[in-house]
């Protein structure tokens, strides 16, 4: 399936930099919000366990090998991952610990508890709430699924320390602020917070959290 940008691009990036100056600055230097929408749903989740507290080649790495089990698709389905033996996944590089928590989504989707067909008609909170009763998903991991595969305008991740970060760099803060403190400053970005979640990353040249590669901008920074 082709990947598109997501639909609120230009009027998010149109409503932030006329609500915040600071941000209007940021806008002008990165250029287009470029968020893209993407359509897994399974396979992000579990990319999202293998990678957590690995170096991304590592990670990678195991994510292929993992990928590689399924004869038939890109990635195996959850009745897949259900089917393969515990070893055959340790082999792959899986810990015990994660191959607990992909089997535990994967039976959790097949089970239909978490069922993705669901998730448009769900509040954000309430699709956070579904989703961290799966093992080895936490809040932070429910966010970014709702900015990048769900493609949710106003998500604020204010447990992530790169936009906390940004934010304290951008706003010449003494030191980043809490996430309580972020929580209440970022009220001026509503309703496209998750845009500007993305122009904070961007600010610091920070590698997206669904894996993708600025390259436009790399280029535009060593010209």
């Amino acid at each position: 399936m082709p990947l598109s940008t997501v639909p609120y691009a230009r009027a998010a990036r149109m409503h932030l930099a006329r609500v915040d100056p600071v941000m209007a600055r940021i806008i002008a230097e990165v250029g287009p919000c470029r968020i893209v929408r993407r359509p897994e749903r399974f396979r992000a989740l579990a990319r999202a366990i293998i990678f957590q507290q690995l170096a991304g080649a590592a990670a990678t790495a195991i994510f292929q090998r993992v990928a590689a089990l399924s004869p038939h698709r890109a990635f195996p389905s959850p009745a897949e991952i259900l089917a393969t033996p515990e070893a055959v996944l340790r082999k792959a590089g899986l810990s015990g610990q994660k191959t607990a928590y992909i089997k535990d989504l994967a039976a959790h989707v097949e089970n239909r508890v978490l069922n993705f067909h669901r998730f448009s008609r769900m509040s954000d909170d309430e699709v956070i709430a579904d989703l961290t009763r799966v093992k080895g998903i936490g809040r932070w991991t429910a966010e970014m699924f709702l900015m990048f595969n769900l493609a949710r305008p106003d998500v604020l991740p204010v447990d992530d320390l790169g936009v906390r970060n940004a934010v304290a760099r951008a706003y010449a803060m003494r030191e980043p602020p809490t996430p309580k403190d972020l929580r209440d400053f970022g009220a001026r970005w509503i309703p496209y917070r998750t845009a500007a979640a993305w122009y904070l990353w961007q600010s610091l040249d920070i590698k997206l959290p669904d894996g993708a590669v600025d390259r436009k901008r790399a280029t535009r920074k060593r010209n």
